[in-house]
C-alpha cells in the first residue's frame, strides 16, 4: 500500500494523463446508454479481458519479433495491429455468440471497455519501463491518443459485427472485413502520418462525435422496434388467450398448417407461440421500464417459462420454428431480448 501511495505521489500527473482519459471516456459512453442495455458484470469482464489480452499480446509480439528478427518500427506499423485487434475482440465475439449484445449501443460500450482494459495494461507497462520519462507530452498522447484509439477500434469492430448480424450477413465475412478495417485504422495511427499531438487531438474529438451519431441512430431503431412490435404482440397474445385466433389472419395461416402436422404438434406450436409472445412482451416491457428508470417487474415463474420454451422448441424442431416465422420473428435480436430476462 505504501509503494502504491509513493508511486501515485511520484507519478501522479503521468497516471492521470495516461490512465484517466480512457476511463472517463468509457464512463461517458456508459451514461449515454439510455435504455440501460449494458450489463455491469459483462462490462467488468470486458474491461478485465482487455487487460488479459494486453498481456497475451505482449508475449505474442515478443515471440514474433524475436522469431523473425523484425525491426520495431515496421513491426508496430504492419504486424502488431492485427493480433492486438483480434485478441481484444475475442470477448465481444463470445458475447455475440451468446446473444448478450442487441444493438450498436451496447456493442460499442463493451468493445470500448475491452480496448480500454488493453490500453490501461499497456500504459501501466510503459510507466514501469519509462517511469522516469519527464516528457509529459508522451503520457498525454498515450492517454488521450493511443488509449482512446484502442478502445475506439474495438468499439468500431463490435458495432460492425452487430450490424452485420442484424442484416443477416455472413458472420465470417463480417468478422474478416471488420478486422481488416480496424487493422488499417490501427496501422495508420502507428504510422504517425500527422503531427502526434494533432493526431491525438483528432482521435479524441472525432470519436465522441461518431459515438453520439451511432447512439442516436441505435436508440431510434430500438424505440421503433419496441413501438412497432409491442402492440402487435400484445394483440396477438390476447387473441390466443381469448380463443379468437381463428378470426385473424394468423389463425387462417395456422389453419393451413393443420394439413401438414398432427394435432399434438399443432398444440405444441400454439403453446410455443403463446409462451414466446408472453416472454417477448415482458422483455420489451422491462426495456421500457429501464429507459424510464423505473423498477423492473420480476415474475417468479420467468425461469420456468424460459425452460418450458426451450422444451417446446425441441419438440417442434427446426421445421416447426420455420413454420411459425411468418407469425413470430426468431432472428438474432428477437433471441437477444429473451436473454435479457435471464
Amino acid at each position: 500500500m505504501l509503494l502504491i501511495k509513493q508511486a501515485i505521489q511520484q507519478h501522479g500527473m503521468k497516471i492521470i494523463l495516461s490512465l484517466m482519459p480512457v476511463l472517463l471516456f468509457l464512463t461517458g459512453l456508459f451514461l449515454m446508454d439510455s435504455f440501460k442495455l449494458v450489463s455491469k458484470p459483462h462490462l467488468f469482464w470486458a474491461l478485465t479481458w482487455g487487460m488479459v489480452a494486453a498481456g497475451l499480446a505482449y508475449y505474442l509480439n515478443e515471440f514474433i519479433t524475436n522469431k523473425f528478427q523484425l525491426e520495431y518500427e515496421n513491426f508496430t506499423r504492419y504486424i502488431a495491429p492485427f493480433p492486438e485487434e483480434l485478441l481484444k475482440s475475442l470477448l465481444i465475439l463470445v458475447l455475440l455468440f451468446r446473444k448478450k449484445i442487441g444493438f450498436s449501443v451496447d456493442a460499442a460500450i463493451y468493445g470500448f471497455a475491452s480496448g480500454a482494459g488493453f490500453s490501461l495494461a499497456e500504459n501501466i507497462v510503459y510507466m514501469y519501463y519509462l517511469g522516469d520519462e519527464p516528457n509529459i507530452m508522451l503520457w498525454l498522447m498515450r492517454g488521450f491518443g493511443t488509449a482512446v484509439m484502442h478502445g475506439g477500434c474495438t468499439a468500431i469492430l463490435a458495432m460492425w459485427m452487430i450490424g452485420g448480424i442484424q442484416r443477416e450477413k455472413n458472420i465470417i465475412l463480417t468478422l474478416l472485413t471488420g478486422l481488416l478495417m480496424v487493422y488499417v485504422i490501427h496501422s495508420l495511427f502507428n504510422h504517425f502520418l500527422l503531427n502526434p499531438f494533432l493526431q491525438t487531438l483528432l482521435i479524441f474529438l472525432m470519436l465522441p462525435v461518431l459515438f453520439t451519431l451511432v447512439f442516436q441512430q441505435s436508440n431510434r431503431q430500438l424505440q421503433d422496434w419496441l413501438e412497432m412490435e409491442f402492440s402487435s404482440e400484445v394483440e396477438l397474445l390476447r387473441m390466443i388467450r381469448q380463443g379468437r385466433l381463428s378470426d385473424t389472419r394468423a389463425g387462417s395461416y395456422l389453419a393451413t398448417l393443420r394439413e401438414h402436422y398432427e394435432p399434438a404438434m399443432m398444440v405444441d406450436l400454439l403453446n410455443y407461440m403463446a409462451l414466446y409472445l408472453d416472454l417477448s412482451i415482458k422483455a420489451k416491457r422491462n426495456l421500457m421500464l429501464k429507459e424510464q428508470d423505473l423498477p423492473l417487474l420480476v415474475e417468479s415463474d420467468t425461469d420456468d417459462k424460459l425452460l418450458e420454451l426451450k422444451t417446446l422448441k425441441r419438440l417442434i424442431g427446426k421445421t416447426g420454428e420455420l413454420s411459425l416465422q411468418p407469425l413470430i420473428r426468431m432472428r438474432y435480436r428477437d433471441l437477444w431480448k429473451l436473454n435479457t430476462l435471464i
